[in-house]
């Protein structure tokens, strides 16, 4: 209000005084010898009107100014008038107050978008983006990390990743989810993935968050896994403690009566004495299972794998199924550091090795087995174990790491098994596949 009377008043002001200097230099043309008069009036007149003239253009053109430079965006313009009188100094200052206070917006505004953009760039989730014309850009370091193994921005080109992963990109509506599997540096994972729609530069933008959660289900399996070895291991030993007690005292007492005149005591001696063997075996069988319901202990730290792998070799070498088969290794690069239990993982290598020693040198004319290792694109660690023996039919590739499955005839099922839940106990995968050399190929990526 104090801008407005402000200028009012300087307008009036002007105006009264362009009236009077007006009405004098008109009185003065109808009086004779008023010449000097005249010319004096019709000069304030022409003053008069040139002050008005400029109080309103000024006025003008510093509104001009001030929506130029709100429209440009240029916010270092200054609209300050002090000293000038007639309500230019109000004027000014508010006009100042104003442009001050779009600057104080615009660096509010500017420090959200830096907070923002920082949230969405270091969020744990993988997020991505999909406009309407199927652009797909990776909108996160999550999203590039994961996502690194594909060149474009179309969604066919996430097909490498899986089909059904390409296919959700596409389908899936906002607010909806879905679990597909997603292939990642080789290995099969689940995720879930989920879409939303935002506006952005007037049009609609879907975007995908995806959440791979194999690690949370495998340790649900393996929580599940563990339960019912540990229930069934329980009331086995219960029931088949006592059976073996009374086998072994049977065959004691059996022993005892048999001089090897009677044949039938004899076959019953016989007999007892394989019910007691039997008893023991199967309390050691399930006494090996005690051990899957264990979650092991991981102890890590990063170490140099050439000399650990060397040595991991003569280990290999000096076991019994080591000493007929060949065995490759391979490191790339040479300096490539581990971050892993060293013990828990070298059990877990030299079962594997073992494993396809003994594959091999039933089923090659020359056993080999091969150890590598090296750094996949996604800056992770791949550890991969081979051999040439017959390999393993596609359709057990998943069942060969689960409790009590096994192909041997002598097997427990025990081994691949631990094996596993020691990858996974290191927050790693394993996966198997078929080797060049048409065997098994275990592959785990920590």
């Amino acid at each position: 209000m104090s801008l407005r009377r402000s200028f009012i008043f300087g307008l009036l002001w002007r105006m009264a005084l362009l009236l009077l200097t007006a009405f004098g230099f008109v009185y003065s043309l109808d009086v004779e010898g008023l010449g000097a008069a005249r010319l004096l009036a019709g000069l304030i007149c022409l003053g008069a009107i040139v002050g008005v003239w400029r109080f309103v253009q000024q006025t003008n053109i510093e509104l001009a100014r001030f929506v130029d430079a709100v429209r440009f965006g240029d916010l270092s313009q200054s609209f300050s008038h002090r000293g000038q009188g007639s309500g230019f100094g109000e004027f000014g200052e508010a006009l100042e107050q104003g442009i001050r206070r779009l600057r104080e917006e615009r660096h509010r505004l500017s420090d959200d978008n830096r907070f923002f953009e920082a949230v969405l760039d270091d969020a744990p989730t993988a997020l991505l983006t999909v406009d309407g014309a199927g652009k797909v850009e990776l909108a996160n370091k999550a999203a590039r990390k994961m996502l690194a193994r594909h060149n474009g921005v179309r969604v066919e080109d996430f097909e490498t990743y899986g089909k059904s992963f390409a296919g959700a990109l596409t389908e899936l509506g906002a607010g909806a989810s879905r679990l597909v599997p997603l292939t990642l540096d080789a290995i099969p994972q689940s995720a879930m993935v989920s879409a939303a729609t935002v506006h952005r530069l007037g049009g609609l933008v879907r975007v995908i968050a995806v959440q791979p959660i194999q690690s949370e289900l495998n340790a649900v399996e393996l929580a599940a896994q563990s339960d019912i070895v540990r229930v069934l291991t329980h009331e086995i030993m219960n029931s088949m403690t006592p059976v073996t007690s009374l086998a072994h005292t049977a065959a004691d007492l059996m022993a005892q009566v048999d001089r090897g005149a009677d044949p039938d005591v004899a076959d019953a001696r016989a007999a007892v004495e394989t019910l007691a063997r039997r008893a023991d075996g199967v309390m050691g069988f399930v006494e090996s299972y005690r051990q899957i319901s264990r979650t092991p202990e991981v102890r890590r730290r990063q170490f140099e794998v050439l000399p650990w792998a060397r040595e991991l070799k003569s280990l290999f070498r000096a076991s019994d199924a080591g000493r007929s088969v060949a065995l490759a290794l391979d490191l790339t690069p040479e300096s490539l550091t581990l971050d892993v239990d060293p013990d828990l993982m070298c059990q877990v290598l030299l079962n594997l090795l073992k494993n396809g020693a003994e594959a091999a040198s039933v089923h090659a004319a020359e056993p080999t087995v091969t150890l590598s290792f090296a750094l996949t694109k996604g800056g992770r660690t791949q550890i991969e174990v081979g051999d040439n023996g017959a390999g393993v039919a596609e359709s057990l590739q998943q069942e060969v790491f689960l409790p009590f499955f096994t192909t041997k005839a002598s097997g427990t099922g025990v081994g691949l098994s631990l094996a596993r839940q020691v990858v996974l106990a290191h927050r790693a995968s394993i996966s198997l596949d078929r080797s060049p050399e048409g065997g098994a190929l275990f592959r785990i990526v920590i």
